[in-house]
C-alpha cells in the first residue's frame, strides 16, 4: 500500500470502529469488555492491513476479526482454571491432604448388579461380562464359538434384563 492509501485505510478503520460497538456489546454483554474488544479489533486490523484486499467490504472484514477475537478469548478463558485462596497467608493453596472416598454405596450397587447377573442365564451373562471387561464382539464370538450376531443380541438382551432387575439405579 502507498502512504496515501495507508492513511485512508486507517481513517476508514477508525470511522467503522464506532459502528462495531453494538456488535461488540452483543457479544460481551459488558460495556468495558465491548470497548476492549473494539480496541483489539482496530489494533489487529491495522496490524494485518496487508491481508485486506482492496475492493472488499472493510466493515464485514472488521466484524469477522472481532468475532474471531471474541471466540478465541472465550475458548482461552474456558480452558483457564482460576484458583482463589482468600485465607491469610495463602498457605492452604499449596497444602495437600488426600480426600477419602466412601465406597459403601458403590459397593452396594455392585452387589446388586452381581446378584442380578447371577439370576440371568449364563448364555447372556457370560458374553455380557466379557464385553464389560473390554473384549470386542468378534473376540467374544471366537472365544465362545458363536456367530457375531448372536453375541451382539445376547449382550443386548442381558443389558435389557439388567435394566429391568436394577430399577433403582
Amino acid at each position: 500500500m502507498e502512504i496515501n492509501t495507508t492513511n485512508r485505510f486507517e481513517e476508514e478503520v477508525v470511522n467503522h470502529s464506532e459502528t462495531l460497538y453494538p456488535f461488540a456489546y452483543n457479544l460481551t454483554k459488558n460495556v468495558d469488555d465491548a470497548r476492549d474488544l473494539i480496541q483489539e479489533t482496530v489494533y489487529r486490523s491495522l496490524l494485518y492491513k496487508d491481508k485486506f484486499s482492496n475492493g472488499t467490504n472493510l466493515k464485514a472484514w472488521l466484524f469477522t476479526i472481532m468475532r474471531n477475537i471474541f471466540i478465541n478469548n472465550y475458548r482461552r478463558a474456558s480452558k483457564r482454571v482460576v484458583v482463589q485462596d482468600n485465607t491469610e497467608g495463602q498457605h492452604l493453596l499449596l497444602s495437600y491432604s488426600p480426600v477419602l472416598k466412601n465406597n459403601g454405596e458403590s459397593s452396594m450397587v455392585m452387589q446388586e448388579i452381581e446378584k442380578a447377573l447371577d439370576s440371568i442365564s449364563k448364555d447372556f451373562s457370560v458374553p455380557f461380562m466379557m464385553h464389560y471387561k473390554g473384549f470386542k464382539y468378534q473376540e467374544i464370538a471366537d472365544e465362545l464359538g458363536l456367530p457375531l450376531g448372536t453375541v451382539k443380541s445376547r449382550i443386548f438382551f442381558a443389558r435389557k434384563e439388567l435394566q429391568k432387575r436394577i430399577v433403582r439405579y
